[in-house]
């Protein structure tokens, strides 16, 4: 974990090692004041407002809710020469909202910078993929239901202050009131609801949508199904007999005798291809900060020997090897390279900046050059502004 993503944590529940041994996962927390300055930097009602009014939103990446109930309003549009019936009606959007509907701006880790680098430094601190969701509410009125999400929440509040009912396990119904630069955490299957008081009501959902140990065992056990040798494979894709729902307890004990061969199986399966599958797939499925790559694929050719580079942020990767060949998992792809250039690439992902030369104990000029060029074109790495002037004679 780097300061920056140890920070990111820190400042959404205080004391990062405690939430994540004594919390995550296991019990709600309200975090009072966690940054007294209500995380105005995050998303203002200025920026709701330019969403709603001046990017062109669509459907699903907004939309409506009055008592529970799920609003699109929506009007045609031609964007060039195709004509799109999704586009959101900003007047319509605002009538609803002045009549009592929450305004909710989803997929926010997509599309808004600040939202956007938050969840990526939470992503690489928890190894769980992150969602944002933003919900403007108007004074005195109620979007959602009771209900319980099937992730965990951090509900973040921005602007005025907003009503919490929540129902922990086993204990009594909490009744909160959030202002702003306070946190709220609900771990999957907590039931809760939210309405505003006297003031409208800004505030952020940041979704962990949590990696469990039933998704390890169901990756595990459709391995040991694949896995099977041809003959136990044939066996299993056989149909059942004919007539074999009119006495279905027939087949108890062939059911029982299937389910005891693959259970042993099971048991002495190496679980290392499991584990390193379900972490290749969270690492090459996450949403990477691209902004400047244009920039970055129209001066790659004049790229030399010299060039200042840095490694994006959140661009987090890993590495592994199989027969001569490198494995580079970086957050939204897989590439594979010859393994002698292992060395190489673990210098560059050690380095927070570097230049081609620093690979020299590893790599020819020629060698080093193409390398660094295919890694800013794949995202990994990023020119540093004016790091293209004129290179010195030996470059």
């Amino acid at each position: 974990m780097t300061t920056a993503e140890h920070d990111e944590l820190a400042r959404l529940v205080g004391d990062p090692k405690r939430f994540l041994e004594a919390v995550f996962g296991q019990r709600p927390l309200l975090i009072p004041a966690a940054d007294p300055t209500g995380f105005s930097d995050l998303l203002a009602l200025d920026d709701v407002d330019h969403l709603v009014s001046a990017s062109a939103l669509r459907a699903p990446a907004f939309r409506l809710v009055r008592h529970g109930k799920a609003l699109v309003p929506t009007r045609r549009a031609t964007i060039g020469s195709r004509t799109v019936s999704d586009l959101i009606d900003v007047a319509a959007v605002h009538r609803e909202f002045a009549a009592g509907a929450t305004i909710v701006l989803q997929g926010l880790h997509r599309t808004w910078p600040s939202v956007a680098a938050l969840c990526r430094s939470l992503e690489a601190t928890l190894t769980h993929p992150v969602q944002a969701n933003a919900y403007l509410t108007p004074p005195v009125a109620q979007g959602l239901k009771l209900h319980a999400d099937p992730h965990d929440v951090f509900a973040v509040q921005i602007h005025g202050q907003k009503r919490w009912v929540v129902e922990p396990d086993g204990e009594p119904s909490w009744d909160l009131v959030l202002d702003p630069g306070d946190v709220l955490y609900l771990p999957a299957g907590t039931r809760h609801a939210a309405q505003t008081v006297e003031e409208p009501s800004l505030h952020l959902t940041l979704g962990i949508k949590t990696i469990t140990w039933r998704s390890l065992i169901e990756r595990a056990w459709r391995a040991t199904l694949d896995q099977s040798h041809d003959e136990a494979r044939a066996d299993l894709d056989a149909p059942l007999p004919a007539g074999w729902a009119d006495e279905p307890s027939s087949l108890a004990a062939n059911l029982h005798d299937q389910l005891t061969t693959l259970a042993a199986q099971l048991s002495s399966s190496d679980v290392e291809p499991v584990l390193q599958g379900a972490a290749a797939h969270f690492h090459t499925t996450r949403h990477p900060d691209r902004r400047g790559g244009l920039r970055d694929l129209l001066e790659v050719g004049g790229l030399h020997d010299a060039t200042l580079l840095e490694r994006r942020a959140g661009s987090g990767a890993r590495t592994w090897e199989d027969d001569e060949v490198l494995h580079l998992a970086l957050v939204d792809r897989r590439l594979t390279m010859p393994a002698r250039l292992a060395p190489a690439v673990h210098t560059v992902l050690t380095a927070r900046r570097l230049r081609p030369r620093d690979l020299d104990d590893h790599l020819d000029r020629d060698s080093r050059l193409v390398l660094c060029r295919r890694l800013v074109r794949e995202g990994l790495l990023r020119i540093v502004p004016d790091a293209l002037a004129a290179p010195p004679a030996d470059a």
